[in-house]
This record gives structure tokens, C-alpha cells and sequence, in this order.
């Protein structure tokens, strides 16, 4: 599967002025961005847009989404507002790959004890459970400048309800 490069091509250019920088690769992209709300609107937009052109199911390209938002906000977490993050998606044989880069090597996501998807008393605590079931298997790797959290997300997911 590969992403239309005509819309790539657009997305470049309206999203340098966003204060971003993306790169179109055979099977997706990665984007260059800080982290700010206005960003992870844009982020998730290019997620869905992309995907859908690669031709990707809604439950697929929900699922991603999911996954990038759930990252993008423990690195705001970790790392603060306006941070720089790298994110990258591109489909495969397998899923799709989701993947964050931050600068904080330091702080990695931790599953904590206990957490649980149906606790209606819970205000937070679900993000990481919730990786569990889209993306199993989901890791954390140190880079030279942090840490990139990878995540993929199966074309199992591809038309369940």
C-alpha cells in the first residue's frame, strides 16, 4: 500500500506553514511538528487522509488515530507544551505503524497496576490499556536525542464493531 503522492505533495505545503515539517515516505509519512493542540488536529487529520488513501478501513484509521493521540498526549505529558515530536505512519503488510518520537528519554510509559478500560470512576489511567488492545506488543526504544514509542496497529482491526 502506498499514499497518494499528489496529496503528500499538497500536504507539504500547507503544513510548512503550520509550523511543520513533512516528509512523504513510500508507505506514508513522517512529520516534524511541536507539540501544541493545533498540531495533534493537524497530525490526526494527515493520519486519516493518508491512511484512507492507502486504502484503509474507518475501524483501521479510527484505531491509528487512537493510538497517535493517546502518545502524542504522554509525550505533552512527559515533555511539555510546544516540544518537539516526530511522528511517523506508514501502512505494511501487517498494519499499520504508528510510531512518536520525543525528546525525553528519562520518562517511558509504564503500565500501571490494576488500570482498567471500564472504570466509569477512572479519570485517567486508560491510554495504555487501551495501546494494549489496539497494539499489542507496543515498545518503547532510547534514541541519541530520547525516545521513540512504536506502536502497530493490525489490519486485524479492519471491520470489527
Amino acid at each position: 500500500m502506498s499514499v497518494t503522492p499528489d496529496f503528500l505533495a499538497n500536504s507539504l505545503t500547507s503544513t510548512r506553514s503550520l509550523g511543520h515539517y513533512l516528509t512523504p515516505t513510500p508507505a506514508g509519512f513522517t512529520l516534524h511538528m511541536s507539540a501544541s493542540p493545533g498540531n495533534l488536529r493537524a497530525v490526526r487529520g494527515l493520519t486519516a487522509r493518508s491512511l484512507r488513501d492507502s486504502g484503509a478501513g474507518a475501524d483501521l484509521v479510527d484505531a491509528a488515530q487512537l493510538v497517535l493521540c493517546e502518545l502524542y498526549g504522554n509525550a505533552v505529558r512527559a515533555c511539555g507544551d510546544h516540544a518537539p515530536l516526530v511522528a511517523e505512519v506508514e501502512t505494511g503488510p501487517a498494519g499499520v505503524w504508528v510510531r512518536l518520537h520525543d525528546p525525553d528519554g528519562s520518562r517511558r510509559p509504564r503500565r500501571a497496576p490494576g488500570a482498567r478500560l471500564d472504570d466509569g470512576e477512572a479519570e485517567s489511567g486508560r491510554g495504555l490499556p487501551l495501546m494494549d488492545l489496539l497494539a499489542p506488543g507496543w515498545d518503547v526504544v532510547a534514541t541519541p536525542v530520547g525516545k521513540q514509542v512504536r506502536c502497530l496497529v493490525s489490519h486485524d482491526l479492519d471491520g470489527i464493531n
